[in-house]
């Protein structure tokens, strides 16, 4: 890691680690207590120097299935969900236990899509976080799998780990892994694999490095991975990849040593609201617009006015998320629409100084202003 990255890492005043599967257990499935015993030293000895530390925690299927005594994976989402329940209460009480040696008290958080979709939702979320913060409480995050279906599924770990490091402004995101860190090529496969030690970048040619092994009870892979990493970048947070495997890792990032994969946080992050938009809250429908009002949104920061509009595709209400996209289909940006469908089908390719005369009212000159509209990629 370099001085860059120990400069940055040292002032670190709130963190996300995030744990996978693998990380949390061992073999046939059983809770991984040294694991657990170092982790609550090296988060101790975090906050004992004032960093406030979430953790977002996988395992829950992975460890019922040990208690249970099961060896094969469950194949269908309502077994998935029972032995989930079971699971969580044995990673829970794991951190609880471990964690109350070294004098501190944890708190469960259940999350799901719906938490992070909605704005009420989402602030009661992270109110109640801070909350936790201000009574020392170190937050342990899961998605709520005992009820989870496919509509509200966030789908890994991974995403929400950077889901809630922008919900908490967090300054750094640790994904600890079962892997060392970002490779140039899947290390499972090509013994001759090298590991990437800082990216500044996350471009294509990153995206190209990604292998797509899984492990047997977890959701995501190092794609997955990679994308939790930059949204974290593009929120203002950097972003760290590395073994879960390894003693005392969290001190070992903390301390400088040149472990993982670190992503540099963008000098340009997108603001909260707007990552949220652009991550998070699931669009309803669709805006086609014509290539000089895509030049203007995507070069130039513009609004979105009637006068750009082609069509209105699908269902929404004013409020409502919606994909802007060309005439030729392609998503280039998101934004909150100030208009429902028919009334943006009504007043499309009208100048502004139009929608009174077609409407008979008028909320604003803007379909979409562009503090609610972010360009995408």
């Amino acid at each position: 890691m370099t001085e860059a990255s120990r400069r940055f890492l040292g002032k670190a005043r709130r963190v996300v680690i995030k744990l996978g599967s693998q990380v949390v257990t061992k073999s046939g499935y059983r809770i991984d207590l040294k694991l657990f015993d170092e982790l609550a030293e090296d988060v101790a000895l975090l906050k004992a120097k004032g960093v406030e530390v979430v953790i977002v925690t996988s395992g829950a299927v992975a460890s019922g299935m040990g208690v249970l005594g099961l060896k094969d994976p469950p194949q269908t989402i309502p077994e998935k969900q029972a032995i989930a329940s079971v699971g969580q209460m044995k990673i829970v009480n794991s951190y609880k236990e471990r964690f109350a040696k070294r004098g501190m008290t944890v708190g469960q958080v259940l999350l799901t899509r719906d938490d992070f979709e909605s704005r009420s939702r989402y602030l009661n979320a992270k109110e109640t976080i801070l909350a936790q913060f201000a009574m020392g409480i170190v937050p342990v995050i899961n998605e709520n799998d005992t009820v989870v279906v496919e509509e509200i599924k966030l789908g890994d770990n991974d995403n929400l780990s950077a889901q809630v490091a922008n919900l908490i402004e967090a300054d750094c995101l640790i994904i600890l892994s079962d892997v060392a860190g970002l490779y140039d090529k899947d290390p499972k496969a090509n013994p001759d694999a090298k590991l990437i030690s800082r990216v500044e970048k996350v471009d294509a040619l990153v995206k190209g490095f990604v292998g797509t092994t899984k492990s047997r009870v977890g959701t995501g892979g190092m794609g997955t991975k990679l994308t939790a990493a930059m949204r974290a970048v593009h929120s203002g947070a950097d972003a760290v990849i590395a073994s879960g495997k390894s003693s005392h890792i969290i001190q070992r990032i903390f301390s400088g040593e040149e472990v993982g994969t670190h992503f540099t946080a963008m000098t340009d992050p997108l603001n909260r609201r707007k990552h949220w938009i652009a991550y998070t809250v699931k669009h309803s429908g669709t805006i086609v617009v014509d290539d000089g009002a895509a030049r203007a949104i995507k070069s130039q920061g513009k609004s979105l006015l009637p006068k750009g509009v082609v069509r209105a595709e699908g269902k929404f209400d004013r409020g409502d998320a919606v994909a802007i996209t060309g005439r030729d289909g392609k998503v280039f940006a998101k934004g909150l629409t100030g208009y429902s469908a028919e009334e943006v089908r009504a007043i499309g390719g009208l100048a502004s100084w139009e929608i009174i005369d077609r409407l008979g009212y008028k909320y604003a000159d803007e379909i979409i202003h562009r503090d609610d509209l972010v360009v995408l990629g």
